[in-house]
């Protein structure tokens, strides 16, 4: 328990840390004068001057942030200030961070297909050792038989009736011509061996109400694994990007949400849970985490990356400089508002992993 906060910590910290190394690194590039990086956020537990920058330590253990000089407006006749440079600079340097994001996903998932990364194995997959194959449920329909009996996401289907299971087709087959409806499935779940009984006819369709796949350990050479990498980050990021446009629509026809938010807790304890699985799926599940802080950041709302763009972009079409003190009212509060979601987030957080927390603290007091 004790161990997964310490894992969860580590890679929120890492991958806000990368964030902020990308705005550091493109600030001093374009010679704009970085005050402070800091490691954690404050209070400050002991600081060291730089060449150009001071670097701090800081209490709290999550993440980083960067000071620079003039990103509030102000010094604008400086040389070295934010506020003083042409409007190409400040978009790269504002970018510069969600670009990190991207890139460390990048090499996560090359990593990943490297030394092996679970994915659904099909026939366009050529020169890549699979291994571990395994037929997987990787969604269950509300109100089925699968439901009833607790079958749950990432469950293998090991065998039906006795008769081991090879593919997709098999299972499909297999349950549509049962002829009494009533069907044994030999499951295996975190190492472990489950027998469900299923009678097909209990639901409100005639069916298990599963989605399945096959899937297996895909492996491939170095330079290969750098094309995978390659094309699974961008076809995540399309993923995401789509997720997030059914929410909003989701939001603005009236249907409610068509997808569950977490918050740091939420995001806590499915960290837990990737590290059960293993090394590789936790790598599957940062490199995700890293795309969607690259996504949210880009959204166009005050106090963000994406906001403060999206006043440079009207500085630009405007070719005048913004309010300043209207820009900064924006983005006061944008931060509050964003506090303030990220405190009902984790308020249904807690009401959803509320006991499974106590237990942790009780186990860390014992």
């Amino acid at each position: 328990m004790l161990s997964t906060i310490i894992v969860f910590i580590i890679i929120l910290g890492l991958l806000v840390l990368v964030h902020e190394l990308g705005h550091f690194w493109a600030a001093r590039k374009f010679k704009v004068f970085v005050e402070e990086f800091g490691f954690g956020f404050p209070p400050k537990l002991f600081s060291w001057p730089g060449k150009k920058t001071t670097y701090s330590l800081n209490w709290i253990p999550i993440g980083g942030f960067v000071k620079i000089k003039g990103e509030g407006g102000e010094n604008k006749d400086d040389d070295d200030s934010f506020s003083h440079q042409p409007a190409y600079r400040r978009f790269i340097i504002l970018v510069a961070g969600v670009t990190m994001n991207v890139f460390l996903a990048f090499v996560l998932l090359s990593i990943g297909f490297l030394i092996g990364l679970p994915s659904v194995v099909d026939q366009s997959i050529s020169n890549a050792t699979i291994s571990n194959e395994k037929i997987q449920i990787i969604q269950i329909e509300k109100n089925s038989v699968a439901e009833k009996i607790d079958l749950k996401m990432n469950d293998q289907i090991v065998a039906i009736d006795n008769l081991p299971v090879q593919s997709v087709e098999q299972v499909v087959n297999q349950i549509k011509n049962d002829p009494d409806r009533i069907i044994t499935l030999q499951i295996k779940r975190e190492g472990q061996d489950l027998v469900k009984e299923a009678d097909l006819n209990s639901g409100e369709k005639s069916i298990l109400g599963v989605y399945l796949v096959k899937s297996g350990t895909v492996k491939f050479p170095w330079w290969q694994a750098i094309w995978q990498g390659f094309k699974a980050t961008f076809y995540t990021l399309g993923q995401i990007i789509i997720a997030l446009f059914l929410l909003v629509k989701g939001l603005i026809v009236g249907q409610g949400p068509s997808l569950e938010l977490a918050g740091p807790i939420g995001v806590a304890v499915l960290t837990g849970e990737m590290k059960r699985m293993g090394f590789v799926y936790l790598l599957q599940f940062m490199a995700f985490l890293s795309l969607n802080l690259a996504i949210v950041n880009l959204l166009p709302l005050p106090a963000l990356d994406g906001g403060r763009i999206l006043f440079l972009i009207i500085e630009k079409i405007r070719g005048k400089p913004n309010n300043e003190t209207l820009e900064r009212v924006m983005h006061n509060v944008g931060f509050f508002a964003l506090l303030f979601v990220m405190f009902l987030v984790t308020y249904k957080d807690l009401t959803k992993y509320g006991e499974r927390i106590i237990n942790v603290f009780k186990n860390i007091l014992n």
